[in-house]
Order: C-alpha cells, then sequence, then structure tokens
C-alpha cells in the first residue's frame, strides 16, 4: 500500500484537513482511547525525532524492537485493529482537544517544511538509522490508522 506523502505540501495538508474533520466528540470506531488521547498519542512519533522528551530503549529492547516491531512498522500492510503499542506510546490520562490538534498540526508542518531531506538517514532510537521514505511510513501509517480509527 502506498501512504501520504507528507513531506509533499498538497498530501500534507490533505492529511491535516482530516484532522481538522475530528472534534472533541468524535468517537473511536474500535480501541480505548477518546479522540484528544489519540492525537496525544500520535504526538508521541513526532516527539520522537524532535526532542528527547522519551527515553531511549536500551540495547535488549533494540533488538526486540528491530526483530518484532520495525517490519510491522515500517512495512507496506495497515496495521491492524488494535494492535499492542510500545509503553511510551500509551496514552492514559485526559488530553485538552484542542491542544493535542494544534500540536499535530504543527508537527505536520514542520515535517512537511523540513522535507525528506532532513529525514534521510536520521537515526530512530529503537530502529536506527532510516530513509526519508521509511521516515514518511512510520508518520504516514500510523496517522492513516488513527484517523480511520476515528472514522475520518
Amino acid at each position: 500500500m502506498s501512504w501520504k506523502n507528507l513531506f509533499d505540501q498538497k498530501e500534507c495538508q490533505e492529511t491535516i484537513e482530516r484532522i481538522n474533520k475530528l472534534t472533541p466528540e468524535t468517537k473511536s470506531l474500535w480501541g480505548k482511547m477518546d479522540v484528544a488521547q489519540m492525537m496525544a498519542h500520535c504526538n508521541v512519533a513526532y516527539e520522537i525525532p524532535y526532542t528527547d522528551k522519551h527515553p531511549k530503549p536500551n540495547t535488549f529492547a533494540k533488538v526486540m524492537v528491530k526483530l518484532f516491531a520495525k517490519n510491522t512498522v515500517l512495512g507496506d500492510k495497515p496495521y491492524k485493529k488494535n494492535i499492542p503499542t510500545s509503553p511510551i506510546f500509551r496514552i492514559t490520562t485526559k488530553k485538552d482537544f484542542d491542544l493535542e490538534k494544534k500540536r499535530l498540526v504543527d508537527h505536520l508542518n514542520k515535517t512537511q517544511q523540513l522535507g525528506a531531506s532532513h529525514f534521510n538517514g536520521l537515526e530512530n532510537p529503537a530502529f536506527g538509522n532510516l530513509t526519508d521514505k521509511q521516515w514518511n511510513t512510520l508518520f504516514s501509517k500510523h496517522l492513516d490508522h488513527h484517523l480511520r480509527q476515528f472514522g475520518v
């Protein structure tokens, strides 16, 4: 499957338009998170390359993630519903809808403006150095999964 190219201004804007269809009352079609928690969860994917907010996995965890999760995360197939997630992505506390939505849109705009060349060869703490295509898949596939979860 081909994912939206979030480095492309038009395709990034199309994704933002999907996010703009969400409201605080939007209900999920599956899963436990509400819409604000989902956006906070999606923001974690961008916090990883943009901040030092999250702990880096130890060597054993890194090996396990590469063995068992890398192909799922970076592969062409869409995620299945209700698949387990890394502890740093688990959002269980109440989140502010407007704040998380703004953060997510800002992350998308920043990613698009930095462009593919910024990400080509950039290290992901769990997966190692990734190509720009792999970073795009990581971002776009994950976001698409959760936007479909909320019907947009």
